[in-house]
């Protein structure tokens, strides 16, 4: 069983800093691409960034590039993001998910994930 456990949310001005961690549980964790969601209130699901199983492959969304940078660190089962600049319009909960996904590429829709952590509030004041 993969269990999927985002950290790192909180509040910050506009202009600051944060950096997320997803922990990635399971036998074949290092095997599995990862993706950042969002969601804001009233809005859907969006992709913000993905990497596949060795960190050789990254997606960004246009709005994050140049100002979000999503890593691994396989000896730790975990995925970050650090989100610099931030922007009131990146204030949303921040979802990680996880699919097996050995030798291959990224996914970029949350359909292709099939375990999700439970997600972690940003909040990015003007």
């Amino acid at each position: 069983q993969v269990q999927v456990v985002e950290s790192g949310g909180g509040l910050v001005q506009a202009g600051g800093s944060l950096s997320l961690s997803c922990v990635v549980s399971g036998r074949t964790s290092s095997s599995h691409a990862v993706g950042w969601f969002r969601q804001a209130p009233g809005k859907e699901r969006e992709i913000v960034a993905a990497i596949n199983w060795d960190g050789e492959r990254i997606y960004y969304a246009d709005f994050v590039k140049g100002r979000f940078t999503i890593s691994r660190d396989n000896a730790k089962n975990t995925v970050y993001l650090q989100m610099n600049s931030l922007e009131p319009e990146d204030t949303a909960v921040y979802f990680c998910a996880a699919s097996w996904r050995p030798n291959g590429s990224y996914f970029i829709t949350s359909s292709e994930y099939d375990y999700w952590g439970q997600g972690t509030q940003v909040t990015v004041s003007s």
